[in-house]
Parts: structure tokens; sequence; C-alpha cells
């Protein structure tokens, strides 16, 4: 089966092919373990994830389109960890964890990339007219809080104000809109 491809391996499990879908989670079950536990550090419910994302894709078999497995199993796990953080409430560093494993997988798919930036632009866009007005003046203008604060005829604590707000909105929303996105993979990575 190591001849295979990834492609190839999932018509034979469409197929029934048991043989197949061992090789497949022989390929990819530690890429998928490593993000979990990286996000969770919680090696065991990591495992756990693991086995629910392949058995999902053995129960579905039939029916799934997958046309980048890694990327498919990299989106797959990354759910799977929110609903066990979600069950769990998990601690609070699971975002800087999350975070770092997203870079990672954005590096590795453009896709992902230029969907991030759209989400990113239409998050921005949902600010308050003023938090959106200073968070553009800060991050897109490299404008200064004081230069900022000048501008708008503002305190420069209201500048401070707007950007901690809007940050904390981002981030937030941000995090939970990427884990939520249906699975951007049905797209090869160019």
């Amino acid at each position: 089966m190591q001849e295979f491809s990834d492609i190839q391996l999932l018509e034979k499990i469409r197929n029934h092919d048991e043989a197949a879908f061992a090789e497949l989670y022989n390929r990819h079950w530690q890429a998928c373990y490593l993000t979990a536990c990286r996000i969770l550090n919680l090696p065991d419910l990591a495992e756990d994830i693991v086995q629910e994302v392949f058995f999902k894709i053995w129960e579905r078999r039939e029916a799934q389109q997958i046309e980048s497995i890694k990327a498919y199993l990299q989106q797959a796990t990354r759910n799977k960890v929110l609903n066990a953080i979600r069950a769990r409430k998990t601690d609070h560093r699971f975002y800087s964890r999350l975070a770092a494993v997203s870079a990672d997988l954005l590096e590795e798919n453009h896709v992902l990339i230029r969907e991030n930036e759209q989400l990113l632009v239409q998050l921005i866009n949902m600010l308050p007219a003023d938090c959106q007005e200073t968070f553009r003046l800060s991050r897109l203008h490299h404008l200064t809080y004081k230069e900022i604060a000048s501008l708008l005829q503002v305190s420069e604590k209201t500048v401070e104000k707007r950007m901690s707000k809007s940050l904390q909105y981002l981030r937030t929303h941000y995090v939970i809109l990427v884990l939520l996105l249906p699975c951007l993979t049905a797209l090869p990575p160019q």
C-alpha cells in the first residue's frame, strides 16, 4: 500500500479496503496527534481526537469527497479540538497554542491564507465605527497612538481603549470563526 498516493488510498477506502485505511492512518496520525496535543496540551485527549477523526473518515468513506487529505485531516482535528474545548472548558492558554498551529497550517496552504485574510477584513468591518477607524489607522497606516489621538481629536487613553477592545474582539472571534469554518481544503494547495 505504500506505493499508493493518498488519493488512491481514499479511492480504495471508498471500496471498503481496510488495508488502505490502515496505510492512510499510519501516514497521517502523527501530524494530527501533534496538532491536537499542541493545542490542548493533553496527550490522552489528543489521542482520542485523532481516533475520532479517522473513525469519521471510515464511517463516511462512501460519501466523502476529499481532495487534500493532509489539509482535511488538520481541519477536522482542529474542529474536534474545538468541540473538546467547549465540552471541557479547557485552559485559557488554548488560544495561544491554536494560533501557533494555525500559523503552521497557513504557511502550507495559500488558499487558507486568502480565506483568512477575507475573514479578518470581515471581522474588522464588524467592529464599531470608532474602533474600526482607530484599528485601521494603527495597523494599516502604522500611526502611533499619539498621532491617532491628535488626528481623531481624542485622548491617547481613548485610542488605547479602542485598540484593546478591537484586538480582544478580533482575537476571540477570529479563533472561533477559523475553527468553525467548513473545511477549506476542497481546493488543493497552490
